[in-house]
């Protein structure tokens, strides 16, 4: 038996783990499990993948670019696993996304390079994967790094509005079909060139005319491109691993968008067209309003007498480090007999599940981490809800302001409750560009400063004020 035959084998089993990988990374339960075989996987095509080269009979300079290759990236890789904190996930994954836009681009820049002796139909199709694989990658390529930019605060969230933006995509689609049709023809090296500025022209547009409040979705939309990318290169490299994998990753990524967006009440075509983001005319009025403020020991009293309490986190829990002190909050409120759930939005936290992970960091039990659409009937009986790090997510104009930029899109309607607190640093408006009703409603207060140190604070005064509550009881029973 050849080793090819092995390398094939080795690809398949390597397939199946991706799919059981990414079933069980689709519960909270199975997520280790998932993870586990996913890895596995990726350790058995890269031997299998290092065994072909092997066995091909390379020459010391093809093996010493190989093994550096796998030694470079690997230990990048595992440099940025350890120093990487979770509120930095979003901008690492779309930083990784634009590896891989970049290597389709080489890989179909490389297969133009080297198909000089196809002929007849063969031909015409190597042609076609190389100019959809360039494409792609390079769309992929570039708007990764905006997104990784706009998520890492290094350019602002606001979209860019270039006139007639629309016409502009229109454009670049209708310029690359017609090239596609004459480089399957006639290749022509120029019609590669201006295929790649135009694509990587294309994804730079395509994510900066995007607003902030959708970067969640554009992160996923990219993983579903990327995908699409590898797939591309699989093709070109005749390797049925890049296929299934990139596959995989394409339907699934692109899958996550569309819930994504139904999750926002958004079309997903809108949202690449650059349609979300432009700024509410309604927010200079709110920001004139008066808010009110609350003290840690009248937050901590609050939570106290209450019966029922809701925590909706955002990305500010996260920046803040937060979790771990709320977890203890939580396990001290639920001793007392309050009955203490989380509310999470699909893209709090400014990537898909980013919440669920940080509260099981944690240890915060499953079973009281709840969907918005599970918690919110709930909210109108609520005693108090702590909402800690969040902005656009609980903002009240989706439901009552038709001209805010994010009119419509599924909040979890925390006014509902009988009193708000607010834990916010100032009252700048949200990631979105949108200032937010809510801190001026006059069942709102808002705790400044950081969240950490905040939410320490009150569990200080929360024993301190249960302790002595529990001694004066005594005294008079006594």
């Amino acid at each position: 038996m050849s080793f090819a035959s092995v390398a094939t084998a080795a690809y398949l089993v390597a397939s199946l783990l991706f799919v059981l990988s990414l079933a069980g990374l689709s519960k909270h339960e199975t997520a280790k499990h998932g993870l586990t075989a996913g890895v596995t996987g990726m350790v058995i095509a890269v031997a299998a993948t290092v065994g072909l080269v092997l066995d091909g009979h390379p020459d010391i300079a093809s093996i010493a670019l190989l093994v550096t290759a796998v030694l470079v990236g690997g230990t990048i890789g595992l440099w940025r696993a350890r120093v990487v904190q979770m509120t930095g996930m979003p901008e690492l994954i779309a930083l990784l996304h634009s590896f891989v836009g970049l290597a389709a681009v080489l890989v179909g820049w490389n297969g133009y390079l080297a198909s000089e002796h196809l002929q007849g139909s063969l031909a015409g199709i190597h042609h076609a994967e190389i100019f959809i694989g360039v494409f792609i990658g390079a769309v992929t390529f570039t708007g990764s790094i905006v997104a990784f930019l706009k998520l890492s605060a290094r350019i602002k969230s606001t979209p860019v509005m270039l006139p007639g933006k629309n016409l502009i995509n229109l454009g670049a689609l209708v310029l690359f079909a017609t090239l596609t049709v004459a480089f399957v023809i006639d290749p022509q090296l120029w019609e590669l060139i201006v295929v790649t500025i135009v694509a990587l022209g294309l994804g730079w547009h395509l994510v900066a005319s995007i607003g902030g409040g959708d970067m969640p979705v554009v992160v996923s939309m990219l993983n579903s491109y990327s995908g699409w990318a590898a797939a591309a290169s699989g093709f070109l490299l005749g390797n049925d691993l890049l296929i299934v994998t990139g596959a995989l990753v394409g339907s699934s990524g692109a899958y996550l968008s569309y819930i994504m967006c139904q999750a926002m009440n958004r079309s997903f075509l809108s949202v690449i067209a650059g349609g979300f983001g432009i700024q509410a005319s309604s927010a200079g009025e709110a920001e004139q309003a008066d808010h009110r403020e609350i003290h840690v020991d009248d937050a901590a009293e609050l939570l106290n007498s209450a019966s029922s309490v809701v925590i909706t986190p955002g990305y500010g829990m996260a920046v803040a480090q937060a979790q771990y002190p709320v977890a203890e909050l939580t396990r001290i409120l639920r001793d007392r007999g309050v009955n203490v759930r989380f509310g999470i939005h699909p893209v709090a936290g400014r990537l898909p599940g980013h919440m669920n992970v940080l509260l099981a960091e944690a240890k915060v039990p499953y079973d009281i981490v709840l969907e918005m659409d599970e918690i919110n009937d709930e909210l109108s009986v609520t005693d108090v809800v702590l909402v800690i790090g969040a902005n656009d997510t609980v903002n009240p104009s989706t439901t009552e302001d038709p001209g805010s930029p994010i009119a419509g899109m599924p909040v979890l309607r925390v006014w509902e409750a009988s009193n708000v607190i607010v834990f916010k640093r100032s009252m700048a408006a949200g990631y979105a560009g949108v200032q937010n009703p809510l801190f001026f409603r006059d069942n709102t207060q808002m705790l400044f400063g950081d969240a950490k140190e905040r939410v320490e604070e009150i569990l200080g005064a929360a024993r301190e004020g249960h302790t002595r509550t529990g001694k004066e009881t005594s005294s008079m029973t006594v």
